[in-house]
């Protein structure tokens, strides 16, 4: 299939421009290094290529160089037709040194180039306006103004691609070499003179923003308050929400059990479906409320404040200021997070922030958090009489996964600091305009955060609860505890005897290897065939009248919190380190670790 690249520096709308083009869902978000994999989708009869976000074609972070690498190769290949440049209109300098390089390159290889001034409303709000004929005289190709936000001229754009991309190019001389990138910064300087829009202006409102949320002191209590807010919001805007799900589910249980009647298929749609699978399901709102807070994060531009803001106290881990981001992108999961953190220029410091993302609380230990801190604190209780304990504590033990990543990043620090093949780069960070969210993709984003939780967790938390439910019930009427899956559990339950915990809680805690949030469905599952009355809404209550008691409880939070309990991430480490050993090495060390925690806790509290 014939194919179009779309390239450009980071942070100037490329994303969404592809979900224009092609229709697809592409996460879009106001902070670089956002892209850090090549994306593709269709348009037309023309195959799109989205590559991640880049300053130059001398690559420094290691997205930027995967992208330099995948662009050679494209642009070499007879199948791509067209290479569509997308500028920032108002910041046109920046995005010109790695267009014009890009122009170069393509003229090279006798590619059609065409230039996509993007975010031209914001150019308007200004009241200011860009000389688009003459700009595309200066650059020798067609240059379209459009906002792939407000869609102004991305209809006439995607009407006129098509045969852009079928027509050659003809061999062009190059006036500036690859090789020479000062006269391609000098050349962007002074086109960007001559047609771009003064950056004073653009600065102006946000220098004043700024000059509050980046000052030494207010700006970090504003940080403070921010990162305390999204975690309250976690409990109290998703609990109405959370509520109605556990209702449903609670009323559809009840119905079909009704109609049925008693026997091995009642037992089974109780204990096994609505008892596993049903429990997790409670969950998924919190999982898009959190998604919701960090999509607003994002695109208002605050996110790469955050990083900057950052950079000096996680300096003195052996992070930058961009670990920040894979950092909280590794509060929904670790997975796109691990990716994330190629965006960061340093090898050593990129190493580290890999090894460390898989402390954050990722969405799948929400319904591990949830259900015990409901066993544990009281639903009305408060903290300090005006924050909810339950928010606090969640609060806790993000700020725990966020403490022990800090700790373990020290000591690796300390580890690599000699190493040879892990040098240190510049922090080097681009500080985006503020803007309104882009709302229709956030919306779909926080919808497909939920959907894709439930996509991924639900099947393997069926085939648990079905095993679980087979292994509990058979012999038929033998009881839980004597049944096959009560055998397995006593022997190993005195492996989490230390921990106050008995063998229910070991086996759920095995299962959850797979996927953290099969702990909930597993712990349903059997509580539901202990012979508790069949409730999912009352799964707390059955573990608070079980007897689990407090410090056990903490203990296994903390355990949750430091144990790298998903194979999914394993393999992303695997894949992004090259070796076996470290994404192994690292799920047994966090392992131990979080069992030594979870037997202190367990005895000192």
């Amino acid at each position: 299939m014939e194919r179009i690249v779309l390239v450009g520096k980071p942070n100037c709308g490329k994303s969404l421009l592809f979900n224009q083009l092609t229709g697809l869902r592409q996460k879009v978000a106001n902070f670089p290094g956002v892209t850090v994999e090549l994306k593709t989708g269709q348009f037309d009869q023309f195959e799109v290529v989205d590559f991640p976000g880049t300053y130059s074609l001398h690559s420094l972070s290691k997205d930027e160089e995967i992208a330099v690498e995948k662009l050679n190769l494209a642009v070499d290949d007879d199948d791509t037709r067209l290479v569509v440049c997308v500028l920032d209109a108002a910041r046109l300098e920046r995005s010109l040194v790695f267009a014009l390089q890009v122009q170069a390159l393509a003229r090279k290889n006798n590619k059609a180039v065409v230039f996509v001034l993007n975010m031209i409303d914001e150019v308007e709000r200004y009241g200011l306006n860009i000389d688009i004929k003459a700009l595309q005289k200066e650059l020798g190709a067609p240059v379209y103004a459009l906002s792939a936000k407000t869609l102004k001229g991305v209809a006439a754009f995607k009407e006129a691609l098509p045969s852009l991309a079928k027509q050659a190019q003809a061999p062009t001389e190059l006036n500036i070499q690859l090789g020479e990138q000062r006269k391609f910064i000098e050349r962007a300087r002074e086109i960007n003179a001559e047609y771009g829009i003064r950056s004073d202006v653009v600065l102006k409102n946000q220098n004043r923003i700024d000059t509050f949320l980046l000052n030494n002191v207010l700006g970090g209590i504003a940080f403070l308050a921010i990162m305390f807010f999204l975690f309250q919001s976690i409990f109290t805007w998703a609990q109405p929400l959370m509520d109605g799900t556990e209702a449903a589910i609670g009323w559809i249980a009840s119905t079909l059990t009704g109609v049925i009647g008693p026997g091995i298929v009642s037992d089974f749609l109780n204990d096994a479906i609505f008892g596993g699978v049903g429990a997790f399901l409670v969950f998924v709102p919190q999982i898009m409320v959190l998604t919701l807070i960090i999509g607003v994060l994002e695109d208002s531009g605050y996110l790469a404040r955050a990083a900057l803001i950052c950079h000096k106290p996680l300096s003195l881990f052996g992070l930058s200021g961009r670990s920040f981001i894979p950092y909280l992108s590794g509060h929904a999961c670790a997975i796109p997070a691990i990716m994330a953190a190629r965006t960061i220029e340093s090898p050593r410091k990129r190493l580290i922030t890999m090894l460390t993302i898989p402390l954050m609380s990722c969405s799948a230990r929400l319904p591990v958090y949830a259900l015990l801190i409901a066993v544990l604190i009281p639903k009305d209780a408060t903290f300090l009489g005006v924050f909810d304990l339950q928010g606090a504590a969640f609060f806790g033990l993000y700020f725990f996964g966020i403490l022990m990543a800090l700790v373990v990043s020290t000591l690796m620090n300390v580890f690599t600091r000699k190493s040879k093949e892990l040098k240190d780069m510049p922090f080097i960070l681009e500080l985006p305009s503020y803007r309104l969210p882009h709302w229709k993709p956030l919306f779909q984003r926080v919808i497909n955060s939920g959907l894709q939780f439930i996509k991924r967790a639900a099947p393997v938390i069926f085939v648990i609860s079905l095993c679980l439910w087979t292994l509990g019930y058979f012999p038929q009427g033998a009881g839980l505890e004597n049944s096959l899956l009560g055998k397995i559990g006593h022997f190993i339950e005195p492996v989490f005897e230390p921990l106050g915990l008995d063998w229910r809680y070991g086996v759920a805690m095995i299962m959850s290897f797979l996927a953290r949030e099969v702990f909930v469905g597993a712990l349903g599952t059997m509580f539901g065939m202990s012979g508790a009355e069949e409730n999912i809404a009352g799964l707390a209550a059955q573990i608070q009248a079980d007897g689990l008691t407090l410090g056990a409880g903490i203990g296994l939070l903390l355990f949750y919190v430091v144990a790298l309990q998903c194979v999914a991430t394993v393999a992303m480490l695997r894949a992004e380190t090259g070796k076996s050993r470290i994404a192994w090495g690292l799920y047994a060390g966090y392992g131990i670790l979080a069992y030594l925690i979870a037997v202190i806790a367990a005895h000192i509290v």
